[in-house]
């Protein structure tokens, strides 16, 4: 009798270590964000019902691209799991309270931390003046022209063109405290925010939250100062936005991250001191 020997090929012996598992998409997530901004145009601004409609259109075409014809698929390696060792000793194991294997974590699993947002918004802050200080020369008003603007809210007899293109000391002072502080916050904002877009941080800094954040200065901005809405260049104010957002994101973006307490129990996180908690844990990890 002869004995047939069966040779598996790379191909093959590649399909038998992998699973085929739907492939993630973000694209749901898009659909969602954008139908938000659809309707929350409705009491705000057209302006994000705009960008809502864009992401709602993106999203659908998207995830329709990811399922239509077929179904998008990758290639999972198969792991096969250790025999856990089992023990007849009647002894209790003990609960760890710090774990390296997270069970359901909550994400990110990575943050960053406050300075790395004080740091991008004061940044962003240099890049918007810069810019602001540009269109100033540009449209011939000279570089006060946009400083006095950002302050005009507090100095109502102040409403001709060259009142507000003269130099004010006051103004000045004022201009720049509300500048920082806007900044600063904002770019906490971003410190927040980023690592739940971790693979486009620039994007999202340079370009979705600019547009958003314009769209509602713009439907708020009557109440607040009327000056700054009657003699605001649109244009260049979402420019600078644009500006300040890259900025932003490129610094908190290059910043270390830190690790999230969540795998720590309430009474670490709470900050309540708890003796032999953690010390009793590693001593008993080390006698094992």
């Amino acid at each position: 009798m002869k004995s047939e020997t069966l040779e598996r090929s790379p191909g093959t012996e590649r399909a038998l270590n992998t699973i085929e598992l739907p492939a993630p998409t973000a694209w749901p997530i898009i659909l969602a964000f954008g139908l938000t901004l659809l309707f929350a145009g409705l009491v705000t601004n057209a302006s994000v019902s705009v960008l809502g409609t864009i992401l709602t259109v993106a999203g659908c075409v998207g995830w329709f691209r990811e399922v239509l014809p077929h179904e998008n698929h990758e290639a999972m390696p198969i792991v096969e799991r250790e025999p856990t060792p089992e023990t007849r000793r009647p002894r209790v194991a003990r609960v760890e309270w710090e774990t390296q294997e997270l069970h359901r974590a909550r994400l990110p699993l990575e943050i960053y931390p406050i300075s790395a947002g004080v740091k991008g918004g004061l940044a962003g802050s240099v890049a918007m003046a810069i810019l602001a200080v540009l269109y100033g020369m540009i449209s011939g008003h000279g570089i006060w022209y946009p400083i006095n603007l950002l302050s005009a809210g507090f100095f109502p007899a102040r409403v001709t063109t060259e009142q507000i293109a003269a130099f004010h000391w006051d103004a000045l002072i004022i201009a720049m405290i509300l500048h920082l502080i806007c900044s600063s916050l904002v770019g906490l904002l971003y410190g927040a925010a980023l690592p739940m877009f971790p693979r486009h941080p620039v994007l999202f800094g340079g370009v979705i939250a600019p547009v958003l954040w314009s769209g509602l200065i713009h439907s708020m901005l009557e109440a607040l100062d009327p000056v700054l809405k009657q003699r605001i260049d649109w244009l260049w104010f979402v420019i600078s936005q644009i500006g300040f957002g890259i900025v932003a994101g490129i610094i908190v973006s290059r910043q270390e991250r830190i690790r999230t307490w969540q795998y720590l129990p309430l009474v670490v996180r709470a900050g309540i001191e708890a003796p032999g908690a953690l010390d009793e844990t590693n001593g008993e990890s080390g006698r094992q």
